[in-house]
């Protein structure tokens, strides 16, 4: 069938398509244009065009500034701690939910830990606020029962920071999170596992040479993607986190851009720095495709 004959049959679902398309040009590729601030001088009065070419000045400050080291390290901490050491919690959420023969108690839980996520990062962080403040809050109070310190500042110390993150977050995002992988367990063939219980394997076998197998696609594709926003992840948290004693660690890309561009003016050193982020987010999902298709057949394209 001609493109012309499917347009003319499946008019109906290409005319509901055309939002999506005008959404996604306007909204993700219109704004690309804007990527040639990094290679001019900005100026108000003169608009993109016509302020003058700078070359990969940008670039050549950024990379030899004294902040790049540590925004580097701190970001690329964070990135580990969200596209690595979290990721395989929600799978196993998934598997432990899977396991749950009361349909009831099932949707209970599947309840409470989809919760959180429909919390705003506000919400949350003032929650951790309260719960952390030195003297009054929930935590200090118990330490203090225990005869230890209630002053502590949690938030004024570097030390708790990456912890208290990588608390936060995945409090909040593994029962989101575990959704589609119970999506994919579901679409596990039953005969596999009935043929497993006769020839006698046990609960742990049964996951490991079938459910995970089972889902492995589903997992590759997450985990492709995920490592993309590897130099991008959790600026709302990492922002509303930050104070003048957790400075050192909780400067990232993210904010770092944020106070370059909207701070200090500096539009083209902040557009830089965020194309610096996408070029190497789009190289990490290429270099990861391929080596996930290469070694283990699950690939985005």
């Amino acid at each position: 069938m001609s493109i012309t004959k499917k347009l003319i049959r499946f008019w109906p679902l290409y005319l509901m398509l055309v939002p999506c398309i005008i959404y996604y040009v306007l909204i993700c590729y219109v704004p690309m244009g804007g990527v040639i601030l990094a290679f001019k001088d900005y100026s108000f009065r003169k608009g993109i065009w016509g302020s003058p070419w700078v070359g990969f000045r940008y670039f050549r400050m950024f990379f030899t500034s004294y902040d790049f080291p540590r925004l580097l390290r701190n970001t690329l901490i964070v990135g580990f701690i969200k596209c690595i050491l979290e990721f395989p919690f929600a799978i196993i959420l998934a598997l432990l939910l899977n396991e749950f023969k009361n349909e009831k108690f099932k949707k209970i839980s599947q309840t409470i830990t989809y919760l959180p996520h429909f919390l705003s990062t506000v919400i949350i962080v003032t929650m951790l606020q309260r719960i952390l403040a030195p003297n009054i809050g929930v935590l200090n109070q118990f330490i203090g029962k225990l005869g230890g310190d209630p002053g502590t500042f949690f938030l004024m110390e570097p030390k708790y920071f990456f912890q208290l993150l990588f608390s936060m977050d995945l409090w909040r995002n593994i029962g989101w999170d575990s959704i589609i992988y119970l999506a994919a367990i579901s679409g596990v063939d039953a005969a596999l596992y009935e043929a497993a219980s006769i020839d006698g394997c046990s609960k742990l076998k049964k996951i490991w040479h079938i459910t995970l197998p089972g889902i492995r696609g589903t997992i590759g594709l997450l985990f492709i993607m995920g490592v993309g926003g590897l130099l991008s992840k959790g600026f709302e948290q990492i922002y509303l986190l930050r104070t003048p004693g957790n400075m050192s660690v909780a400067d990232t890309l993210d904010t770092f851009v944020l106070q370059m561009g909207l701070m200090n003016g500096q539009f083209g050193y902040a557009t830089a720095v965020g194309l610096i982020q996408g070029i190497v987010g789009l190289i990490l999902v290429i270099v990861c495709n391929r080596l996930s298709k290469r070694f283990t057949g699950v690939s985005l394209w």
